[in-house]
């Protein structure tokens, strides 16, 4: 391992410590391509206004400066909450008439006859696979009858608090390995309200643990493919396990899509005579690994099984109301750095699922089933047989989805599914600023993609420009405007005929995260970024039932320099039709707020806390926990 302490970084810095963007564009080739946006973008940053930008767009937020004072206070009362500050503190604040407890908190047991965590030895082997896994992400709800379950992803681990017995958390034994490796992945659990609020049903027939060890099978174009056999699976249908989940998704026919992000951190190798094949550089696999897997666990080293890391990057469809299914890994939604799978169903029936490549210079991308979508009807194949598209964004506010088969790229099917970012490459998709979450909106016919950050957008250094794993030019677009984006912002798309299967789409800027205290200029963010409400680095997005987008944000939280006034993470609401934002709640020091759902009455907005530096929820003396937190309201009326 390097000398260099990792065990207290973020599975996202991590990632990007290991692979960094290289710089190895000649200006010389996108001078054209630079030219050609001159119009728009000189536009922008001569008038130093992301205001400007945001009129340019015919964004809805600067609706708000032209309307009435009255239709503005009507606006408001979408919002049924007061606007609160930001925190710099160790716990959770919400607004006023509002209150919250946490449901469930890493290392609490599902099963019992299993002790909750004990923070000088961690959960012992035995236990690790029947306990809540850490750092918890994506959620979804369902309902069963008269249950209420939770399908909820673990998107990584922090080794020295699992492991407080080895010297900074590098595991020493396979059992070591183990812990890690079950703590990770998704649990499943039923969740019940009563006389003490929230709580785990322990033991419920529900409870599940879906880990790193767990039988899965491959489905779609890719599987029995070249590309994923094994020597363990010649056939190259069934795996091991699902990594790095980080957003999720819901299907209209009931079942949980778990997204696996930074899947390459887990592959390595302890030959170093290996020489990695060249699609490992796409997708960031690296020799040496932040967890060691392949030390104890042959599976995992790459120089004896170079499929392997080949058979992880994919959507996960996962059955919550049995425990005993197996869960199945869709090759057609492709082989990315998913943040999140949104699902909608177009007007013909068709099932579309969006998706987003969480890496600097990375791409948008959907899928469209084949198959009509038939509610009580056989639904096995509706994510194994369709078309994927990656997204295209034009200076004009227009754009389209071009479809990646073999005419368009020049490549096999099996290997659109298992290469998908060098196929998109190919076909000149749209580079973006870290795409994560998508939200689809249920009261239109619109769908949004929170573009977290790229603080090597278009930096140049000794005449060239930075580009992503695949020497795709990360130049600024419309879509992307800002050069070195530590704030990150959210587009919005509006599919042509009012169809989300449709091949055409018109796009806006929903609006530029930034700092209007620190910067005048387009970093101070859009006309609907003031001092009041003022974040960094959306991420987690989904809306409630009324049509309000909450907004979760990972973003730096010194609330010094550029990010002075932001303090800690935080959960805001936005509203579509004004573009007014607002402050709901801040984190703990050191937490990422991520992943939310609701209870099935929408009168508890079940909401993550991951990676807390601070003794939270427990407070003074105890272990920083990631835990899901219940808010509601105090007169009980709904929360979305």
């Amino acid at each position: 391992m390097s000398d260099i302490d990792t065990s207290h970084l973020s599975w996202d810095e991590w990632d990007e410590l290991q692979n960094p963007p290289p710089a190895e564009t000649d200006f010389d080739r996108v001078v054209e391509s630079a030219l050609s946006r001159r119009g728009f973008l000189g536009g922008i940053l001569a008038m130093g206004s992301a205001a400007a930008a945001m009129g340019t767009l015919g964004t809805a937020a600067n609706l708000m400066s032209s309307t009435s004072a009255e239709a503005q206070e009507a606006a408001a009362s979408r919002f049924a909450f007061k606007p609160i500050p930001i925190a710099t503190d160790n716990t959770v604040h919400v607004p006023e008439g509002y209150v919250w407890k946490p449901l469930a908190k890493w290392g609490q047991p599902l099963f019992s006859n299993v002790p909750d965590i004990d923070p000088a030895k961690g959960v012992a082997v035995e236990n690790s696979d029947k306990v809540f896994g850490e750092n918890t992400d994506g959620m979804e709800l369902f309902v069963f009858g008269d249950h209420q379950v939770i399908a909820v992803n673990h998107e990584y681990v922090n080794p020295e608090i699992n492991l407080p017995h080895t010297e900074k958390g590098v595991p020493a034994s396979a059992d070591d390995v183990k812990i890690l490796q079950n703590m990770q992945g998704v649990t499943v659990m039923e969740v019940a309200e009563g006389e003490n609020g929230w709580e785990i049903v322990v033991d419920s027939p529900f409870n599940r643990r879906i880990h790193h060890n767990t039988p899965m099978k491959l489905s779609g174009p890719a599987a029995g493919s070249d590309l994923i056999k094994t020597a363990a699976d010649p056939n190259g249908t069934d795996c091991l396990g699902t990594f790095n989940n980080c957003g999720a998704g819901k299907t209209p026919w009931g079942t949980y899509l778990t997204c696996e992000e930074n899947f390459n951190g887990y592959f390595g190798t302890i030959d170093a005579a290996f020489a990695l094949p060249d699609d490992y550089k796409r997708y960031g696999i690296v020799a040496e690994t932040r967890y060691a897997y392949e030390k104890f666990d042959e599976r995992f080293d790459v120089a004896k099984h170079p499929n392997e890391p080949r058979r992880a990057g994919y959507v996960v469809e996962i059955d919550p109301s049995d425990a005993a299914s197996t869960p199945v890994k869709r090759t057609a939604l492709g082989r990315i750095k998913h943040e999140n799978a949104a699902v909608a169903v177009a007007r013909d029936g068709r099932v579309v699922v969006y998706m987003g490549d969480d890496e600097r210079g990375e791409f948008l991308y959907k899928f469209v089933s084949n198959g009509i979508y038939v509610p009580g009807g056989d639904t096995s194949t509706l994510l194994d047989e369709g078309t994927l598209f990656v997204a295209k964004f034009a200076e004009d506010g227009t754009g389209e989805w071009v479809a990646l088969t073999p005419e368009s790229t020049g490549m096999k099917m099996d290997e659109i599914c298992v290469f998908t970012r060098m196929a998109a490459s190919k076909v000149g998709a749209t580079t973006m600023d870290r795409p994560e979450w998508v939200a689809i909106n249920p009261v239109a016919i619109e769908a949004y993609c929170a573009l977290t950050n790229n603080s090597n957008r278009a930096v140049t250094k000794d005449g060239k420009m930075k580009s992503n794993a695949g020497g795709d030019v990360m130049a600024l677009n419309a879509a992307n405007p800002r050069e070195k984006n530590e704030y990150g912002q959210i587009v919005r798309w509006y599919p042509e005929n009012d169809d989300h299967a449709d091949g055409k789409f018109k796009w806006d800027l929903f609006l530029m995260a930034g700092n209007p205290d620190v910067h005048k200029d387009a970093y101070a963010g859009s006309s609907n970024i003031n001092s009041g409400n003022m974040f960094t680095s959306p991420d987690g997005m989904m809306f409630d039932s009324t049509g309000l987008l909450w907004i979760q944000t990972d973003g730096e939280d010194s609330n010094e320099g550029e990010f002075l006034g932001q303090g800690n993470n935080q959960m805001l609401a936005g509203d579509p039709a004004t573009g007014r934002v607002e402050r709901f709640m801040t984190g703990p020091k050191g937490s990422e707020i991520t992943g939310q759902t609701w209870s099935a009455d929408r009168r508890t907005h079940f909401v993550g806390v991951q990676h807390p530096d601070a003794p939270f929820p427990d407070g003074e003396g105890k272990l920083p926990r990631s835990t899901i937190v219940a808010i509601k309201r105090q007169d009980n009326a709904l929360v979305g």
